[in-house]
């Protein structure tokens, strides 16, 4: 059976329960939580907004039986479900110029077994993995020697990368 790893997520209201709520749901209906990682939190990425609260991230690794698509579309279903308004969020965009907002929930696929996806709707894995500390760090902690499908690198290389780029630039 296919194994997915999904980055749960978000910055507004109760995360602690909304992250669980989330693997709850994600349980049902995409597939058994096989690991987890803790909590992390970290500064909004992509966007500036003095009076953005931090997020709260973790990553989980599941198994399913949904295509990748119809994975998408439930993950989708489950950020609706958990009060996600995406409409609001390109409202709060266009307002303030940011390419991104706060949110309720985010549910992204990060990797779907070893699989390169690249449709209109659907990139695996996902194209910014690697400029992500909040996403390296939780999946570092549970799947430290995946390789990725295209780059070849662990999530530990990238990480390890990241840093010595960010600590270069600074």
């Amino acid at each position: 059976m296919p194994r997915a790893v999904i980055l749960t997520g978000g910055n507004t209201g109760d995360m602690k329960r909304r992250l669980q709520q989330a693997e709850q749901l994600i349980n049902e209906h995409v597939g058994a939580v096989l690991r987890c990682s803790h909590r992390y939190t970290s500064a909004p990425w992509g966007f500036s907004a003095p009076d953005a609260p931090d997020f709260s991230n973790q990553v989980l690794e599941v198994t399913t039986e949904l295509a990748p698509e119809a994975l998408l579309d439930a993950l989708q279903a489950i950020e609706r479900t958990l009060g996600r308004d995406r409409d609001a969020e390109r409202r709060e965009r266009e307002r303030t110029g940011q390419p991104y907002a706060s949110r309720t929930i985010d549910l992204d696929l990060l990797f779907y077994d070893d699989a390169v996806i690249d449709t209109p709707r659907l990139r695996v894995p996902h194209p910014q993995i690697a400029e992500r500390e909040f996403v390296l760090v939780p999946l570092c902690e549970i799947l430290r020697t995946k390789r990725h499908p295209v780059t070849g690198k662990t999530p530990v290389e990238m990480l390890d990368e990241l840093r010595n780029r960010t600590k270069n630039d600074d």
